[in-house]
């Protein structure tokens, strides 16, 4: 409404209350109530402060015509709750308790909420409950608590003022661990402690909080404090114990952390840091994190601060498990600020030893027990319980007295070692999750440049308990001689043992042979070897012709349509950084991935999809779709190319007179570096293309239908010619290089090759993404070799004729061809 309109409400207080017509005055309000939607703030506050100038006899004729009113309308409407805060409003210090029958009810209500209107004045009707003597119950106190920590209350605001007020119970029931915190913390020292975990409301603690919180330890006990607090971690994420309704705001406030007391997971993360040092803080701390980062349609992360507190609370705590976890956490998360977070304290651990960031993660993997690589023994009595490492699971097994080995834990072990037992389940499962994040870690040397001295190799990897499970089924060169390991030593392809040497590399498959390679992969079927990660049977993408003739950039992986929050999630767990596209008039960099160790920075040239809100998340606004582009190089201190989020030309953003920098040529591009750039954009193109959704498309079939019938009509792409096939393998069951899996079938087994792409449908399905053709493989043939590249659309476009990224069938024109809508580029 106008300021003009607002002033005349304002002026009928005045003019109906002096002539007496209080019932026409409280019809007058409702209607104002209707006008503002219930949101008393602004100039519509100035209506508020007139009414609570009236003379204490005239507010209270008013109130009682607004209870009128309020029996007067019918149940449910919008009237009634109007009228019930106008009531609170009105006879706060007059005698007499109007409709506190309906208050109890509209509180209860609010008891079941999560948001808070701005402006709505809420706080009126817990005002007048209070004023009666009465408490508010606990989901009504959580209300405004929740309600107070909104950006838009301000301190003076009366929700803030009073949920200053309510301080019982100290923290917010519905969740599980803080139910079960308030019901462990009996006695005045632990509720004086929760209520000092409430307080943890900055980024770091502060001296005067620390010096606090040892306080509150000493007077409970540490050890005590240790023991009960760290259950209640264990809890957290768990289901609430009664749901919150969904409604405004739009986030799935159910899977989320209620913001008071995620302000006390933050103060128990900081206190547990505190405490003597133990391997079930750090574990506990881990989780948290974990927990904290794990994300919610709509949201996000669940709760970065807490996240963030618990990496701070681990940086703090002394002890090899604290260093253990935080290295873990290092190859786990991939929320940008908590990484950094968790990079800065391995940094500052590196620096304190006087080691490098690479050796400090080496160092911290702890052997969790294992007495020899992969394997240890622990006595219970007449019972022996084996740890085993098996592939990626470490396994628990027993024997009993007379050497027999149980499925179960025996009942001699639960009865008198409990304690021991936890412990060593403990174990097991830190011994699970240290080999995936170990893994993934020796996944990201190949572009990592690293080296080792033999002595320290073998200490740190081959005969380490842990990692050397994952070391021995890898291959390895020892001053530039390819080895693996089998049969207690290592050995070259002829079997040979390979003496020590000077330095040790991990091996990757660019720059050999194919028949060097396809060697290897026999080697390992003959020792039963299954590698943790691709290495033998990895993707290689060696430069093609058409990107030598483009020069600085690769359209190889141009023209396809990709989810994007798919994309997105990708490419963080791969080490890009990349920011979602919003529909809105702003400028975001490509996806990126930078490489210190080569001085170079990896860009994929991306847009959004959509010219509508059907294109787009509901709430957020971000592309559901990206249309691809290029992948090109630039120096590491090169500035930052932008483009619009909705699509158009990359430019370079220069500061302070900066000179352009210009991509590098392709062929400058380190084969290894190349490669696997290429392999992870071909990771995101065949994941996340919408070529893989057979649900997929939106836009009428007849197009896509005709865009895939005109890649069938296409000439046939053939990639240049090399030996691809084991050479025992019948040309009906041959595979390239690039396929990883359960090696060539023999005769009597059923062969089986790994379909990451979906190829899996039905030939005749519109919606299968169409492979390249290759006709039946004949002798003399040139698909009897086929390559050990991956090729492109580059290997059969024209180089001069750019690419067709972004374009979708009713961008072009008639005589233009029409692109292959989310048809990944790579086929075998």
């Amino acid at each position: 409404m106008t300021v003009g309109e607002i002033q005349k409400y304002k002026d009928m207080v005045g003019r109906l209350a002096a002539d007496g017509e209080l019932g026409e005055l409280a019809v007058e309000m409702l209607r104002a109530a209707a006008a503002n939607n219930g949101a008393w703030n602004g100039l519509w506050a100035g209506v508020l402060d007139r009414l609570r100038a009236l003379p204490e006899e005239t507010r209270g004729a008013l109130a009682d015509e607004l209870v009128a009113l309020y029996h007067s309308v019918s149940e449910g409407s919008d009237a009634r709750g109007h009228a019930l805060t106008l009531v609170g409003i009105l006879a706060r210090g007059l005698p007499g308790d109007r409709l506190s029958t309906e208050r109890l009810k509209a509180l209860d209500e609010l008891g079941r909420q999560h948001g808070h209107w701005y402006g709505s004045h809420s706080a009126v009707l817990a005002e007048a409950e209070l004023a009666c003597g009465r408490p508010l119950a606990p989901a009504v106190v959580a209300f405004y608590r929740r309600a107070a920590l909104d950006s838009y209350i301000d301190g003076d605001d009366p929700v803030a003022v009073l949920a200053k007020k309510l301080t019982v119970p100290v923290l917010n029931v519905g969740e599980q661990w803080a139910e079960q915190a308030m019901s462990d913390a009996a006695g005045p020292d632990w509720q004086a402690l929760l209520a000092h975990l409430v307080t943890a409301t900055t980024a770091k603690p502060s001296p005067k909080w620390d010096q606090r919180a040892h306080a509150l330890v000493e007077a409970v006990g540490a050890e005590r404090v240790r023991a009960t607090a760290l259950p209640w971690l264990a809890l957290v994420g768990r289901p609430r114990t009664f749901p919150l309704e969904e409604g405004y705001p739009t986030d799935p406030v159910n899977h989320t952390y209620d913001p008071y007391n995620a302000n006390a997971l933050r103060g128990l993360a900081w206190l547990l840091c505190l405490l003597p040092p133990h391997p079930d803080t750090a574990r506990a701390l881990g989780a948290l994190v974990e927990t904290s980062l794990r994300k919610v349609p709509g949201v996000g992360p669940r709760n970065p601060k807490v996240a963030n507190a618990g990496v701070l609370a681990l940086s703090r705590l002394d002890g090899e498990a604290a260093l253990a976890e935080l290295a873990r956490l290092a190859t786990r998360v991939t929320y940008k600020p908590t990484a950094k977070l968790v990079d800065a304290a391995l940094e500052k651990r590196a620096a304190a030893l006087g080691l490098g960031r690479e050796e400090i993660e080496e160092l911290a993997v702890p052997a969790y027990g294992l007495t020899e690589v992969g394997r240890t023994e622990r006595r219970f009595g007449d019972v022996t319980a084996v740890l085993e490492v098996e592939g990626t699971r470490c396994l628990l097994g027993w024997r009993n007295a007379g050497g027999r080995t149980v499925k179960t834990v025996p009942a001699a072990v639960r009865r008198d070692h409990p304690d021991e037992l936890k412990e060593l389940k403990a174990a097991v499962k830190d011994i699970d999750k240290m080999l995936s994040a170990q893994s993934e870690r020796l996944d990201r040397q190949f572009l990592a440049r690293r080296t080792w001295s033999y002595a320290t190799w073998r200490e740190r990897y081959l005969d380490h308990p842990l990692v050397g499970t994952l070391a021995r089924r890898l291959l390895w060169t020892v001053d530039g001689t390819t080895a693996g390991y089998a049969d207690g030593a290592l050995r070259t392809l002829t079997d040979d043992p390979v003496g020590e040497g000077a330095q040790v590399a991990l091996w990757h498959p660019v720059g050999h042979e194919p028949a060097e390679i396809v060697a290897w992969r026999d080697w390992l079927e003959r020792h039963g070897i299954t590698q943790p990660f691709k290495q033998a049977h990895r993707e290689v993408y060696l430069l093609t012709d058409a990107e030598r003739a483009t020069g600085t950039y690769s359209n190889r992986f141009a023209a396809h349509i990709l989810r994007q929050h798919q994309f997105n999630s990708l490419a963080a767990i791969r080490g890009w950084r990349n920011r979602l596209r919003l529909m809105v008039d702003d400028e975001a960099p490509p996806a990126t991935r930078e490489l210190p160790q080569w001085g170079l920075r990896a860009e994929y040239w991306i847009e959004g999809d959509g010219d509508n809100s059907d294109d787009t998340t509901q709430g957020s606004g971000s592309f559901l779709r990206l249309r691809t582009d290029q992948v090109r190089f630039y120096p590491i201190d090169a500035p930052q190319n932008w483009a619009h989020c909705c699509g158009g030309e990359y430019r370079m953003w220069l500061r302070d007179g900066a000179a352009p920098v210009g991509p590098l040529p392709l062929t400058d591009i380190p084969p290894l570096v190349l490669s696997e750039v290429l392999r992870d954009v071909d990771l995101f193109v065949g994941v996340s293309s919408v070529g893989n959704d057979p649900t997929w498309p939106r836009r009428p079939v007849p197009r896509v239908l005709v865009a895939l019938r005109l890649r069938h009509a296409q000439p046939e792409r053939r990639d240049p010619p090399g030996p691809a096939r084991t050479p025992h393998t019948p040309p009906r069951h041959r595979r390239p290089l690039h396929r990883r899996g359960p090696l060539p079938a023999r005769e009597g087994r059923t062969p089986h090759i790994q379909d990451p792409h979906g190829l899996g449908q039905h030939p005749d399905d519109p919606r299968r993404p169409v492979p390249v053709h290759r006709p039946e493989a004949r002798p003399g043939h040139p698909t009897d070799r086929l390559p050990a590249v991956r090729g492109g659309p580059d290997a059969g476009r024209d180089p001069q004729q750019g690419t067709d990224a972004g374009r979708r069938p009713e961008d072009h024109g008639p005589d233009d061809p029409e692109p292959v809508v989310g048809v990944p580029a790579t086929r075998p």
